[in-house]
C-alpha cells in the first residue's frame, strides 16, 4: 500500500537533513533530462517532474517501482520508470543527460566505480552528477540504542554494515578517499562534499538517533563530468 503522506514535491537527500530546497545543489531543472538512480518509490523523480523536468527513475528493486507506478499515476505526473541495475544505463544515448540523482541508493552497491563510469557516458559534458550515501564515519557506530556511541568496526572495513530495519543486503561503506578517487579517476571534477548537520528542532523521523547529534550520517556529493 502506498504511504499516503509520501511528500512528492520536496527533494530529499537523507534523514534528518536540509532537502534541496535549503541546500540548492540541482539548479533550475525545467526542461532538463534527469536520471534517478536507485529511486525506490520515485518520490524525487515526481518531484523533478513538478520542476519540468524529463524524470527517468532507475530501480533494481520490482516491488518498490510497483509503488512508484502508483505514486506516479496518483500524482498524475510522466515519469519512465526502468526496472534493472543500477550501472546498465545502455538504454540512454551518450552525453544525453543533465543530471544524475541519487538518493542514499549508492549505500547499497558494492562496485560503485561502475555506476560512476557509466553515469560518466550519458552526462553531458559540465553536467552534474548529485548523490547521497550512508556517511563512513556513523558506520563505524555500533547499532545499539543503550550505547548509542560505542565504535562497532573499523572506519576501513569494507564489508555490508547490517542495519536495524535497512535492505537485505546492509550498506556498503565507501569512505570519503575511495568516493573522491573514484570520481577523479571517471574524469569527473568534484565541486561539493556537503556533511549535513541533522535539523534542529521539529518532529523526528522513526530513523532518528541521538548519535546524529554528533557523528553525521549524510554525505553528499556533487561533481561535473569533464570530458569524455
Amino acid at each position: 500500500m502506498t504511504d499516503q503522506n509520501v511528500e512528492t514535491h520536496v527533494i530529499q537527500y537523507g534523514p534528518e537533513v536540509a532537502t534541496e530546497d535549503e541546500l540548492r545543489l540541482l539548479g533550475d531543472l525545467k526542461g532538463k533530462r534527469v536520471v534517478e538512480l536507485g529511486c525506490g518509490d520515485a518520490r524525487c523523480s515526481i518531484a523533478f517532474a513538478k520542476q519540468g523536468a524529463t524524470a527517468i527513475a532507475v530501480d533494481s528493486d520490482s516491488d518498490a517501482l510497483a509503488t512508484a507506478r502508483v505514486l506516479v499515476d496518483r500524482e498524475e505526473v510522466r515519469v519512465e520508470l526502468r526496472h534493472g541495475d543500477l550501472a546498465d544505463l545502455a538504454f540512454l544515448r551518450a552525453d544525453s543527460v543533465d543530471l544524475v540523482f541519487s538518493a542514499f541508493a549508492f549505500g547499497q552497491v558494492e562496485d560503485l566505480n561502475r555506476i560512476l563510469r557509466q553515469a560518466h557516458r550519458v552526462l553531458k559534458v559540465g553536467a552534474p552528477i548529485v548523490f547521497s550515501l550512508p556517511h563512513p564515519a556513523y558506520a563505524m557506530l555500533a547499532e545499539d540504542e543503550a550505547q548509542p556511541f560505542r565504535i562497532g568496526r573499523s572506519y576501513f572495513d569494507r564489508s555490508p554494515v547490517r542495519t536495524a530495519g535497512g535492505a537485505d543486503g546492509g550498506e556498503y561503506p565507501h569512505t570519503i578517499e575511495e568516493i573522491f578517487a573514484g570520481l577523479v579517476r571517471a574524469s569527473y571534477r568534484v565541486d561539493a562534499i556537503i556533511e549535513p548537520e541533522p535539523r534542529t528542532g521539529g518532529p523526528r523521523t522513526p530513523q532518528w538517533r541521538e548519535a546524529f547529534r554528533f557523528v553525521p550520517r549524510t554525505l553528499i556529493v556533487r561533481a561535473r563530468k569533464e570530458g569524455n
